[in-house]
């Protein structure tokens, strides 16, 4: 499994416009073959931070996402909104448990 975090930012006055692109993107990457979780978040205490969260069944499911049609009109949405500060990692998971 491959574990996605991160980060990015908007500026605050672009939270409301960027809303319905974001919900897009999460819906359609829920929607991908091999997509086990993907969401964002905003944090609570610095407002324009979202937070990135994603978990994927294996690196070609990954891939194919990252060439996704959604994903090109987000890459061109979230860079005319403002975006900066984009950190994402991808971390290869063997095994997991609950806490």
């Amino acid at each position: 499994m491959i574990v996605v975090t991160g980060e990015f930012r908007l500026p605050v006055e672009a939270l409301d416009q960027a809303r319905d692109a974001m919900i897009r993107v999460i819906e359609a990457s829920q929607a991908e073959q091999g997509c086990l979780c993907y969401a964002y978040a905003q944090d609570v205490l610095e407002p324009g931070l979202i937070r990135v969260s994603e978990a994927w069944a294996d690196r070609g499911a990954l891939e194919r996402h990252f060439a996704a049609e959604h994903m090109k009109r987000w890459q061109q949405e979230r860079a005319a909104l403002g975006m900066t500060e984009r950190r994402v990692t991808a971390h290869q998971v063997e095994s997991s448990e609950a806490l």
